[in-house]
């Protein structure tokens, strides 16, 4: 059974609008850089596919960005923005695994954007990731907090039902360890970082047929689907079985389906 979670770069950019904006959200409450006379050294860690580390160069034009992911599949997608950037920048992307990632040089900016939710120790490298950073450098990362929301329940309910639990065991429950917004702000500050955290909940209107399914297909289905692969009956029978949980959970109105997603964010400014 994989280990990691296949992903599906195209499922996951099918709702791209809605996933990119907490990031720009993230980035309104990130300051000036301390780069001085030369380019901004920036780390997109958990880049995916590239969709929101290109963003950055809008942000800071003249930067070296480097996306980091574990996923081959994601990294293929992202490389089509690899190259020199408009402002005269440029951006890159390279394998790593956040779990273990360890600045290899100083950053003016570490950002991650809905990716440490999958690193249950993400909280333990706060103290190496701001050891990485330039003095007055940045660490900023927004997360999902919605994890005790019928999306993410019933998954895990379905999961541990008697027909899936040997074969899918917590694979609903598996990456879930995220912090409280007050929990980031305690760590953060008590590494010497003025931090700011907050959370927000967007109600997002989604629209097409079962489209809270077609949502969790690109995120917190990965290790499930994963876990199934090559058995077509059983991806069906799953696939049927949450689809009828989720139209009772989240019915559609005449407008579309609301689907409330709360977002847990932080940024942390290193002492200058």
């Amino acid at each position: 059974m994989p280990t990691a979670p296949i992903w599906d770069p195209q499922q996951y950019l099918r709702h791209a609008g809605h996933r990119t904006r907490p990031f720009h959200d993230l980035l309104g409450r990130v300051g000036e850089l301390p780069r001085g006379d030369r380019a901004a050294r920036i780390a997109d860690l958990g880049c995916g596919p590239g969709n929101v580390t290109v963003l950055l160069a809008d942000r800071w034009p003249d930067a070296r960005i480097t996306g980091f992911d574990l996923s081959p599949e994601m990294l293929d997608r992202a490389r089509e923005y690899a190259g020199p950037t408009a402002g005269g920048g440029r951006i890159d992307f390279r394998p790593a695994d956040a779990a273990h990632w360890v600045p290899e040089e100083p950053y003016d900016l570490i950002v991650s954007n809905a990716a440490l939710q999958w690193v249950p120790s993400h909280p333990d490298s706060f103290k190496a990731w701001i050891d990485g950073l330039t003095p007055g450098g940045t660490l900023a990362f927004q997360v999902p907090g919605n994890f005790t929301s019928p999306s993410h329940a019933l998954l895990a309910e379905l999961c541990e039902r008697p027909e899936w639990r040997d074969r899918l065991g917590d694979h609903g429950r598996r990456y879930v360890h995220i912090l409280e917004p007050a929990e980031y702000l305690t760590r953060l500050t008590a590494l010497g970082c003025a931090t700011d955290a907050w959370e927000t909940t967007y109600h997002q209107l989604l629209h097409g047929e079962d489209p809270v399914l077609d949502w969790v297909k690109g995120t917190a289905l990965r290790p499930v689907l994963t876990a199934l692969e090559g058995d077509d009956d059983a991806v069906g029978a799953f696939l049927g079985a949450y689809r009828e949980l989720l139209r009772e959970a989240y019915p559609p109105g005449p407008h579309g389906t609301v689907f409330p997603f709360r977002r847990i964010f932080a940024v942390a400014r290193k002492e200058s």
